[in-house]
C-alpha cells in the first residue's frame, strides 16, 4: 500500500514530497527494506523530501538533516554526524543514539570530577574543548557518555582508561555485541526523553556495548572502563550542552 502511494505521488513529479511516518505500520524487516527504497528513490529524483518520524533510526539513516523537535519545539537542526557526536542539549543527547546516551550528575572538583564513591580524572583537551566548563568549577554538572564509549576493563580495548567499579545486572547477546546494563554510584539524570527510560532496567542506571569476547555476567562485580576523551558536558539546570 506504501509503495503504491509513493507510485501515485511520484507520477504527479511534485516540487517536494511531505511524508508522515510512512513505516510506522510495517514489520521490521520490511521497514529496514523501505528505508533503503526511499532512500534510494530521493536521491535518484532529487526532489526535496520532509519525512516526519518518531523513529530516530529512521532519521538518522534517511536524513541529509534532521530537525528535532520536543512538545512541538525545535531543539537542533544538523547532519546526523553533528546531532550524534554534538548535541545542543541533554535531550537531543538522549534521543539521538540507541541504546541512549549515559547521562549523569557530578562535582567538579579541579580536574576531577566527583560522583558517589569514585572520581574521574580530566584531560586537559576537555577544558580546551569547553572553555566554559571550568566555570563549574566546585559546581554540580551532568555528564554523557555513549554506551559505545564504555569497555570491559579485562580486554585490550579497555586497559589504557581509567576506571570505576560497576555491578553487571543484565546482558543482550546480541552476536556481533553484548548490550551490558550495569549499576554505578552515580545518579542517572533524566534527557527528557520518555523512550530513553526503556533502555534501562529496573535495577540498572547506565548500558554499554561490549566485545562479544567479554566474559563478562549478570552479577559479576566489574571495573568499567571509560574513555573521558568522549565525555559531554550539560548544565544541570538548563540541560544546554557546557
Amino acid at each position: 500500500r506504501q509503495r503504491v502511494a509513493m507510485g501515485r505521488a511520484m507520477v504527479r513529479e511534485p516540487a517536494a514530497f511531505l511524508m508522515d511516518e510512512p513505516l510506522s505500520n510495517l514489520d521490521a524487516k520490511l521497514r529496514v527494506q523501505m528505508r533503503a527504497e526511499i532512500t534510494s528513490l530521493q536521491k535518484q529524483l532529487g526532489v526535496t523530501t520532509i519525512y516526519v518520524t518518531h523513529d530516530q533510526i529512521e532519521a538518522m539513516t534517511m536524513g541529509d538533516r534532521v530537525a528535532v523537535l520536543k512538545g512541538g519545539v525545535l531543539q537542533q537542526v544538523d547532519t546526523p554526524k553533528r546531532l550524534y557526536e554534538s548535541p545542543v542539549n541533554a535531550f537531543v543527547a538522549g534521543f539521538i543514539g540507541s541504546p541512549s546516551m549515559n547521562l549523569f550528575e557530578a562535582t567538579l572538583t579541579g580536574d576531577e570530577l566527583m560522583s558517589g564513591t569514585f572520581a574521574i580524572r580530566l584531560q586537559e583537551a576537555a577544558f580546551v574543548r569547553r572553555p566554559g566548563l571550568r566555570s563549574f568549577a566546585g559546581r554540580k554538572v551532568v555528564f554523557g557518555i555513549r554506551p559505545e564509549d564504555l569497555y570491559d576493563s579485562s580486554l585490550e580495548s579497555g586497559r589504557k582508561y581509567q576506571t570505576i567499579p560497576a555491578k553487571v545486572t543484565s546482558i543482550e547477546e546480541l552476536g556481533s555485541e553484548h548490550i551490558v546494563h550495569l549499576n554505578i554510584d552515580a545518579v542517572r539524570v533524566d534527557s527528557g526523553d520518555p523512550d530513553a527510560v526503556d533502555d534501562f532496567g529496573l535495577a540498572s542506571n547506565a548500558v554499554a556495548r561490549f566485545e562479544p569476547i567479554s566474559a563478562v555476567h549478570s552479577g559479576s562485580e566489574i571495573r568499567l572502563a571509560l574513555d573521558d576523551a568522549k565525555f559531554h558536558f550539560f548544565d544541570p539546570e538548563t540541560h544546554l550542552a557546557i
